[in-house]
């Protein structure tokens, strides 16, 4: 599975983005497919994953209630819809895929990795 994020940019606190991740292969819509973000100096962090079949959804503490993901197993894409965006939420993110559950990619990471986006939220 190859990976490609985009939508990333500069935005306002306040301020809502939406990222992409477009996937290649025939397996795409057999796995569990998440978003995870870094900013240098600090540990990789769990955003979102969302199961095969879009059933299954699980987010990070600091994004729930803000942040949505979803995704088009006909379009091979995964979407993450970013409301309410805080400085905090300034990293670089990137789009993953695992055959593992989703409970277990958030714990754990994933196998497949795209180049990440960059968010910027600042005023």
């Amino acid at each position: 599975v190859q990976l490609q994020a985009s939508g990333g940019g500069l935005v306002q606190p306040g301020g809502s983005l939406r990222l992409s991740c477009l996937a290649s292969g025939p397996t795409f819509s057999t796995y569990t497919m998440g978003w995870f973000r870094q900013v240098p100096g600090k540990e990789r962090e769990f955003v979102a994953d969302i199961g095969w079949n879009g059933g299954s959804k699980y987010y990070g503490d600091s994004v729930k209630g803000r942040f949505t993901i979803s995704r088009d197993n006909a379009k091979n894409t995964m979407s993450l819809q970013m409301n309410n965006l805080k400085p905090e939420d300034t990293a670089v993110y990137y789009c993953a895929a695992d055959g593992k559950p989703p409970f277990l990619v958030q714990r754990h990471g994933a196998d497949y990795w795209g180049k990440g986006t960059l968010v910027t939220v600042s005023s």
